[in-house]
């Protein structure tokens, strides 16, 4: 009698590995695209605060663009 419909145990453990890398590559690819979401937010978020701050004259242009490579780093 055979067992695990004649693939025997190699096709038993190519399919566990094809199904867990699906996983681990799913979870890879959702994590990296909400920390990319997020990152991408805060960068935005700091950049319009220091052009807030310049144009209501906190700080001068020379501090302005010190930040600014800062952030585009």
């Amino acid at each position: 009698m055979m067992w695990g419909g004649g693939y025997g145990m190699i096709g038993g453990l190519i399919t566990m590995l094809f199904f867990w890398g699906i996983v681990i590559a799913l979870i890879y690819f959702a994590v990296n695209w909400m920390s990319d979401r997020q990152g991408r937010g805060s960068r935005r978020d700091a950049m319009n605060i220091l052009r807030e701050r310049y144009a209501s004259g906190e700080i001068d242009e020379e501090e302005f663009e010190r930040h600014r490579k800062v952030l585009e780093a």
